[in-house]
């Protein structure tokens, strides 16, 4: 007989009380930011501490982002190379003097083992 009590409800899947008079805690949106840039949101009671690490979706750890919206990541600054110091210090007809200077020394025979040796 219990069987036909319950039969078409699924159990624990919906409460028979209607929702008028319930009043739901205050909630808020949490931001974290796994390290694959995956960044989403968890829904949290106002009251709650937020964890420092949540786990994403993809299975990798995320940060806590705190209250502040993300900030706009900086363009980078392109690495300085040893060319770029040089024409720091050099302009490039200083450059090809040098250059030249060096060049005429090694079809003299005058350097060895990159060395000029003046007489």
């Amino acid at each position: 007989m219990a069987d036909r009590a319950l039969r078409g409800m699924q159990i624990g899947a919906k409460s028979l009380e209607t929702e008028d008079g319930i009043v739901f805690a205050d909630r808020q949106q949490r931001r974290y930011q796994c390290e694959n840039g995956h960044v989403f949101a968890v829904t949290m009671s106002i009251d709650s501490e937020p964890p420092a690490n949540w786990e994403c979706r993809c299975g990798s750890p995320a940060e806590y982002l705190g209250d502040a919206e993300p900030e706009e990541e900086k363009p980078a600054k392109p690495q300085r190379t040893h060319w770029d110091m040089l024409l720091e210090r050099r302009s490039e007809e200083e450059l090809e003097v040098l250059l030249q200077e060096q060049l005429e020394v090694l079809r003299r025979g005058e350097l060895r083992n990159g060395v000029a040796y003046r007489r």
